[in-house]
Formats: structure tokens, sequence, C-alpha cells
């Protein structure tokens, strides 16, 4: 075999030029490749990252039977909700862990009665990692202390025509289903750029919600946030042995509608692939091809010093396969170097955020990542249709009689 192995390197470097030609352009598609799953993994996280830090964090935790009503946003609190906030906050991944009260209700003033969800929340804990607390665009972000004052966004302020320092009033049902309701001051006006956000969420202190709505020292909800996406699935089993009960679920089971444009992007990627893959297949072809051609009388001279059909095969598919295993070596060092250099500078988009809500939660620059993670789901197929491509020349090669190819011309 170490023989096949040292003529089939030989071999591929007969004609330089042509070998050259396909190596870089299956490294540059596969380096294009990666390149992709790199942005949009950068994408990712910009965009998806901080939609899931807007709604609420990657993991919540709820009591049990909150799923079953989870439409109407019952009021059913966590027993152990201090418990579970310190155990989070000890495992590895975790950049915040605090605690939430979320109901449904109506904003209110001269121009009407608006349906929002109030979220009663710990400002000094979601401040260092939430976009709301970094996007106040008037007056201020909230504090533990405040009473009588909310933070509404600027999509909500525009339909109700107020600014800060103005009145609105807040009307909610507590736990014991009764009507709520508080005139509030506008302490802050968020701008994310997502006005349909902006017009549904407002926030209060987690100890003026706790007043409002009967649930003394309790939370509704803990919500933890992780420093990337996909992180969940280790975090949530090493909660669940501490829950008593309590439902955990990650970001793609709460908002299942960002997980299906994760999902849709990554189906537009696959398609990408098997055209780069076939581009690729049609090379590695073309050139054993037109080697079968060109060394018919090197195949038979073969044939001649015994060697048999399937052994002459072998080496052609040999060729193949190294032309692959080249291949995928370029286009991992092209990759790599595409995606460590934008990463190590970023791409600005901030240009672009006025495109779609999505975009426009990109805070800054887009960090294209190495994408080493799906680098292997890449390059194993190009290697397939490298090693496939060369099937039908290696078979050509082996059925040539070694009389008639030692007198081709």
């Amino acid at each position: 075999m170490l023989l096949y192995l040292r003529l089939a390197w030989r071999n591929i470097w007969r004609h330089r030029r042509r070998t050259v030609i396909v190596v870089v352009a299956m490294g540059l598609g596969l380096a294009m490749m990666m390149a992709y799953d790199g942005l949009m993994d950068g994408f990712t996280q910009a965009i998806y990252g901080n939609a899931i830090k807007v709604l609420g964090g990657n993991i919540h935790v709820h009591a049990a039977g909150y799923s079953e009503k989870a439409d109407s946003l019952p009021l059913l609190p966590i027993a152990n909700d201090q418990t579970i906030i310190q155990r989070a906050k000890s495992l590895p991944n975790v950049i915040g862990a605090s605690r939430r009260i979320n109901t449904g209700g109506l904003a209110t003033n001269t121009e009407g009665a608006f349906s929002v969800t109030i979220t009663g929340i710990e400002p000094e804990q979601e401040a260092p990692i939430s976009p709301i607390a970094q996007n106040v665009k008037s007056g201020r972000y909230l504090t533990s202390q405040d009473q009588d004052v909310v933070l509404i966004g600027r999509g909500l302020a525009q339909q109700m025509d107020v600014n800060v320092g103005d009145k609105i009033t807040l009307v909610g049902r507590s736990t014991h289903q009764q009507m709520r309701q508080r005139p509030m001051t506008i302490l802050g006006i968020y701008d994310i750029g997502v006005p349909t956000f902006e017009e549904k969420t407002v926030y209060i202190s987690l100890a003026e919600a706790q007043n409002l709505y009967d649930l003394p020292n309790q939370s509704t909800d803990v919500m933890i946030t992780l420093q990337k996406l996909g992180q969940e699935p280790p975090v949530i089993a090493a909660l669940t042995p501490s829950l008593n009960g309590d439902e955990i679920e990650s970001w793609a089971q709460s908002f299942p509608d960002l997980q299906q444009a994760i999902n849709t992007k990554s189906g537009v990627m696959q398609i990408f692939s098997i055209i780069i893959m076939l581009i690729a297949g049609i090379g590695v072809l073309n050139l054993l091809l037109m080697a079968v051609y060109e060394r018919t009388r090197e195949i038979g001279l073969l044939g001649a010093m015994g060697l048999k059909p399937r052994q002459i095969m072998t080496l052609f598919v040999l060729e193949g396969t190294m032309l692959g295993l080249v291949g995928c070596a370029v286009g991992l060092g092209l990759g790599l170097i595409i995606n460590g250099s934008l990463g190590s500078v970023g791409l600005d988009f901030t240009q672009y955020a006025s495109i779609s809500d999505y975009v426009a939660l990109i805070n800054g620059r887009v960090y294209p990542s190495l994408a080493l993670g799906n680098f292997v789901n890449r390059a194993v197929p190009v290697l397939i249709v490298a090693i496939l491509a060369a099937l039908y020349p290696a078979h050509e090669a082996s059925q040539r009689e070694p009389a008639e190819a030692l007198h081709y011309v």
C-alpha cells in the first residue's frame, strides 16, 4: 500500500498546473463555505444573541404548570427561585441570572388603551448584559428602589404621545384575579430599533411588581443568559436536579420563530455547499480522465508488469483521494486566514440597521467565528465527491488491455 501511495502522490503532481488549478478550486470552494459559516455564526450571535437577551435570556425557569397557560402569562410563583439563581451563577458560560415577573396588561392615557406585557425586573442584575439598558435614549434606566415609575419603548411612547415625566396608567391582573391599576411616571424611553417589541413591552422594578401583583419576595420567571447560543444543553442538564418540579426550557422552545429563522439560514447554506461540491467533483473527474488518456501506455506497462485491474483501479482512486485531501487542506488554511482576519477586525453593519427588525439588533460590528466546528461536515462531503469522481476514470484505466495500451499513440 505504501508503494501505491507514493505512486499516487507522484502522479498527481506530474502536471502541476492542472493539479494546482483543481486543488485551488476545491480549496476556494471549501474556504468560501468556511467563510460563510463563520460570518453566519457571527450574525447569529450578533442578531439572535441580542434578540435572546432582549426577550429574556437563553434559558427560562417557570413554576410547574406554566407551559399549559403560557399564552396568558400566568402569575405562578417559583418556590426556590433564589436557589436556582445561585446554582446558575456557579455554572460555566453563564454571564447573568436574575428574577422577573411577567404578566399581560394595558397601558392607558388620553390617547387610548394599549395592550402590553408588563415585566418586573432586577435592574442592577440585568443592566450589564441588557440591550434595553444600553439603549435608553431619554431619561434613565430603572433601579431596584424605583417606585411608581415605568420604562417604556419609543414605539409605545409615539403611540401614546408621551415623553419622560408624563404619566400613564398600568392595568394588570394580580394572582387573585383582581384587576390592579396604578398611575406611573415615565422614567425613561428605550429605543432598540424594533418598533414591534417597543410597542408591547414595558418595564418596572421587581419590587414594584411584587407589591402590585401580590407576590411578596417572589418571581414568576428566572432568566439565565449565556455567553453564546448553543451552550444551553449542559446548563439545563446541570440545573434540572435542583428544580423540584419546576419547568425549564431554552430559547428555542420559548421562541420557535427564532429557531425557524436560524434553520432556514442553515438550509440555504446546504444548497450552496452542494453546488460547490459538484463543481469540485467535476474538476477531479476531468483531471483524472485526462490522466487516463495521457497515461495509456503507462497503464499498459503496469499491466504488463503484473498489476491486476483492481490494483490499477486502486491507484487511480488513491489519486482522487489525495486530490481531495490536498484540496481540503488548502480550504482549511484559506478559511482560517479569512475568518481569522475578519474575526479580529469585525465587519461594521450598523449602516444596514434599518433593513429589518432583527438587523437593527446588531450592536456595532459583527465578528465572524473560525467555523471549525462545522469544518468536518463541509470537508467530508467534498472528499467523498472527489473519491466518487475518481471511480469512473479508475474503472476505465483498469479495463485497458496491456497489449493495446502499449501500442497506444
